[in-house]
């Protein structure tokens, strides 16, 4: 299911509401939005304005899909899923290397098969989730949020159905 974010608050709708169920915000199209990602950070009591991430779905190429990161030093980050298989971890070689001690060396993989992005949890101590359900291996659908460790991402992705 492709979720619709709204651009005032950043709840997440689901995908053929026209207002946001939360504050009441008419919804963008889904052909090309400007999506608003309010920061996400434990220690943070209130964000301002200034640390919401701004992001176009445009930005994403068509059949391609991105992880944005919503959390920790690397917020803001914008990471390419590429064909085949994405390595997640903490270690420094790892496609997308996420240094922290709640994300173990190898923590997952996001497989695109099939025109499918699945995320795979490759034994993880601290598990991998998705919507925040634990998962051992799921298939992405666009507005989907993973988190592993203390790293939350949204999942965006370009394909036919919403591009």
């Amino acid at each position: 299911m492709a979720y619709v974010y709204c651009n005032r608050c950043s709840h997440r709708n689901p995908p053929k509401a026209a207002f946001c169920s939360v504050c009441g915000a008419v919804l963008d199209s889904t052909s090309d939005r400007t999506i608003t990602l309010t920061r996400v950070d434990a220690l943070q009591e209130s964000s301002s304005p200034h640390d919401d991430i701004v992001f176009r779905t445009a930005e994403v190429p068509v059949g391609g899909a991105v992880l944005v990161s919503r959390t920790g030093e690397q917020y803001g980050d914008r990471f390419a899923l590429v064909a085949g298989s994405t390595n997640i971890g903490r270690h420094p070689q790892s496609d997308i290397p996420l240094d922290d001690i709640t994300v173990s060396r190898r923590h997952a993989q996001v497989i695109f098969h099939e025109g499918l992005y699945k995320v795979r949890d490759v034994g993880s101590l601290n598990g991998t989730y998705v919507n925040q359900q634990r998962v051992d291996e799921v298939v992405l659908s666009h507005g989907d949020e993973l988190q592993i460790g203390k790293f939350r991402l949204v999942f965006f992705d370009r394909t036919v159905d919403n591009a």
